[in-house]
């Protein structure tokens, strides 16, 4: 029989089988997609697996359970804060530090962390403990220090300053307003905070 290429369908360029860390990285990226689009509730091993185009048994060979997967997934995705900014002055320092922090939180990963920490039963929680404050409190904590230090050298900050109630603060407000009003922390928000709350309780003439 003669084909032609009106009679023969054209064959299909077999795609590249993925292995090691290049199919891993698409197993943890699927991972972070269920958590931002189904939750912790709905995301499955299967769903993962679907969304990595890859076999169940590829997922399952790597992380025995979706706790391990997604711990893995949130390591590996999420931003990090090494460095606090140095702009010349307290203000701008925290501005540019929190403007950090709500990219962080809104991020890809930040969004599938938050979905962790609303859905999950506390014991849950309890396992991603270690990953929530040693990956995102934390850094937070150890460049607003970096940032009031600065600060105090400079005469802008009162010495009494550095210290855990006003490293928590900055925190505590933006995942509050977060959680509890709905807000997406966009720059004037941010500003304000930092000059109605922050720089009133770090000025040097504050009692």
């Amino acid at each position: 029989m003669v084909t032609s290429r009106w009679t023969a369908a054209p064959a299909r360029a077999a795609s590249p089988r993925r292995r090691g860390a290049v199919l891993e990285r698409a197993i943890l990226d699927a991972a972070l997609d269920q958590l931002g689009t189904v939750g912790w509730n709905g995301l499955t091993m299967e769903g993962v697996a679907a969304g990595a185009q890859t076999g169940k048994a590829a997922v399952y060979r790597r992380w025995p359970s979706k706790e391990d997967l997604v711990a893995d997934a949130l390591c590996a995705g999420l931003p990090r804060l090494d460095a606090a900014p140095d702009l010349g002055s307290v203000r701008e320092d925290l501005v540019a530090l929190c403007r950090e922090a709500r990219d962080a939180m809104f991020s890809r990963p930040g969004l599938a962390l938050r979905s962790i920490i609303h859905e999950c039963d506390p014991i849950q929680v309890e396992r991603f403990h270690t990953l929530i404050v040693g990956g995102v409190v934390e850094p937070t904590v150890r460049l607003l220090h970096e940032v009031i230090a600065r600060g105090i050298e400079r005469g802008e900050v009162r010495s009494g300053a550095a210290n855990s109630y006003v490293f928590d603060a900055i925190p505590a407000m933006m995942m509050y307003r977060t959680k509890m009003c709905a807000s997406e922390w966009n720059d004037r928000d941010l500003e304000e905070m930092i000059d109605q709350f922050m720089l009133p309780l770090l000025r040097p003439d504050a009692s």
